[in-house]
Order: C-alpha cells, then structure tokens, then sequence
C-alpha cells in the first residue's frame, strides 16, 4: 500500500467522525485492518493533509480537545453560522461566561471560591454549566465541610476551539492588553471582574487574609483575657471539622440529584440494546 492510501484512509476516518479522535484511536483503527503505522507517522500525515488543503479548500484539520478534527476555515464561519441561527440564540449569558472563566482558571474550585470572585450566589448558573457539561464535579475539598470542587470537561475545550488548558491565555497577557488597547465588547464590568481574579490569584497562597493575620499576631485579647488564638481554638473544640453548614447541605443535595439523573442516564443506556433486539 502507498504513502497517498495511508493518507487518504486518515483523512477518511477523521471526515466520518462527528467528534476528534485522538492518534491513538485512529492507530488502532488502522490496525484492525492490519495497518501498522505509528502515531508519529499517523501525525506526518496529518500534516501533510493540511500542506495540501491550503489555498484549496474552505476546511482544514485542527487539533481540539486532545485529538484531531475537520473544521471550516476562520474566514468561512460567518457563512456556516448561518446553518445554525437557532443553535446560536441560546448562547450563555454573561453571568455564566463570567462564572465558567473563572472556572477554567482557578480550577479546582469550590462555589464559595467562585462566589468570593463575582460577588455573587452561582448556584442557579453553576447547575446550568453542569447540565451543559461545560464543567463537571472533579472532587471535593480537604476543609471543613468538605465543599464540592468544580473543573471544566473536554466539552468545555471542544466549545471554545481548544486542545488543552495550557492554550487558554494567560491572565498576565491579556492584563497588558487591557492596558495598552480599548477592546470593542470589553465593559468596565469585565475589566473589574478581570482584576479580581488577579488579585485572587496573587493571594492563592494566603489562607488568612492580611488584616486578620495583624490582628492574630498582636494576640489582642477580649474582656475575659483570652486571646484571639484561644478563643479560636475554643471555637474548634466546640465545632467539629466535620460539621456541615446549611448551604453546603443543599449543595450536596442537589449534587446528589445529579450524580442520580447521571446514574439513571447510564442505565437507560445499557437497557437499550436489549430493546433494540
């Protein structure tokens, strides 16, 4: 078999798929049919594929989401766009683009880190990305009350045109930008979200904010006698770590009633093929 047959079948596969296919899945579809190429050489073609769509054609193979995928050109999405006016009216809202960036980059993230950043109650939209699978459920915390932690899926990658969290850019870049441009679309709102989450993340490392960590160490003590420190280590005896506040309560209630939805999902599939035959 020639070089151009090897070349033609990659770009086959990857016409057919409705989703990327990463080159260890287009290896081993090769192999069913006894077609033995590396995932180097799988990649050389891939190359070599687009080298010859340019200037040619209106699409082109990208990487996206850890694999590779036919996408149409920049310059002809205005165009195709057309195709889907319906789909594109029920777009996020800015509240949820704002909640998902902060996601995305100070993942993992607790709805009270997320909270602390907008200034605002997420429940409602951090459900909403949920059940868009923009973001999922990755863990909990190692706090008291244990809080759920938050992360964006490959989904998320896949629907802004990203291969991997390393290609968002970096909040130091875009802080130059802002700077140095007036951006059409850019609000005040933006900028002012933009900066908290630098300062945020500038204070990552800091469990206690400044002014109370001036007020621990001066040791000021109350009309008692007893110091800051001991009045906190008394509120730690008479609390358990373990003790769950009412807003974390409902958060696992309504994490639970997702994880269910999800379980039930999953069963419904599996019962499927026997109703197919």
């Amino acid at each position: 078999m020639q070089n151009s047959d090897y070349k033609n079948i990659i770009e086959a596969i990857l016409f057919g798929s409705d989703s990327e296919l990463s080159l260890k899945q287009i290896k081993e579809i090769l192999e069913t049919f006894k077609i033995n190429l590396k995932t180097e050489a799988i990649e050389k073609q891939i190359d070599e594929l687009n080298e010859g769509y340019i200037n040619r054609s209106s699409f082109e193979i990208i990487k996206i989401a850890g694999g590779y995928q036919f996408a149409t050109r920049k310059e002809y999405a205005p165009y195709v766009g057309k195709l889907y006016a319906e789909a594109q009216k029920k777009k996020l809202s800015q509240s949820a683009l704002e909640t998902l960036s902060v996601i995305a980059y100070k993942q993992p993230v607790t709805r009270n880190e997320i909270e602390f950043v907008r200034g605002v109650n997420v429940d409602y939209i951090v459900n909403s990305l949920l059940e868009r699978e923009l973001i999922s459920i990755i863990g909990r915390a190692n706090t008291p009350g244990r809080p759920i932690l938050y992360g964006t899926t490959k989904n998320f990658l896949r629907v802004i045109g990203l291969n991997s969290l390393e290609d968002l850019p970096k909040l130091r870049e875009i802080n130059d930008i802002l700077k140095t441009e007036r951006i059409e679309g850019i609000t005040e709102a933006d900028i002012d979200l933009f900066n908290s989450m630098n300062e945020s993340e500038a204070g990552a490392e800091l469990i206690i904010p400044e002014s109370l960590e001036n007020i621990k160490e001066t040791s000021t003590q109350d009309e008692s006698g007893k110091s800051l420190t001991d009045i906190e280590e008394d509120k730690t005896e008479n609390s358990p770590e373990d003790e769950i506040s009412q807003s974390d309560k409902e958060e696992n209630q309504i994490t639970e009633s997702y994880i269910n939805t999800e379980e039930k999902k999953e069963e419904d599939n599996d019962r499927q093929p026997d109703k197919d035959k």
